[in-house]
């Protein structure tokens, strides 16, 4: 019988089973951090960051696959799959029903942040600073050497 359980004890593990085994374990809050998706370069510049994680009602395009270059707003953020659901973007069944496509985060990049959610923004507004104050950190040890 599998451990369903989750360690926290676990660290790490060379062994792809192993690793695949604590992916799927994980707790809810921990399986957030993997629905992170990549920013475009206007927004990297503005925020100092790389990705963020993906919310309902942010613009994306798809990079890869049969949909690539398109755009539309997340839908629907599935955490147990990993699967983020754009509207706009469906395929059709043979009884012609409409099912919305899943795609991965690593797949996808958000073109406008969706910032109605006052804790978000202001967790944006601190990540902001925070990052550009590390910025001027890494430029004062270049300019001493």
């Amino acid at each position: 019988m599998v451990n369903k359980t989750f360690s926290r004890s676990w660290k790490k593990s060379v062994q792809p089973r192993k690793q695949r085994k604590y992916k799927y374990n994980l707790p809810l809050h921990l399986q957030q951090k993997f629905i992170h998706v990549h920013l475009s370069p206007s927004l990297r510049e503005k925020y100092g960051r790389r990705n963020f994680q993906a919310r309902k009602g942010d613009k994306v395009k798809v990079l890869r696959g049969q949909y690539k270059k398109k755009e539309g707003k997340v839908e629907r953020v599935d955490l147990k799959r990993q699967r983020i659901f754009v509207s706009g973007l469906e395929y059709f069944k043979k009884d012609g029903t409409k099912i919305p496509v899943p795609f991965h985060p690593t797949n996808l990049m958000i073109l406008e942040l969706d910032l109605n959610d006052k804790k978000r923004k202001e967790k944006i507004e601190t990540k902001q600073t925070s990052s550009s104050s590390t910025s001027k950190k890494k430029e004062t040890k270049r300019d001493i050497k």
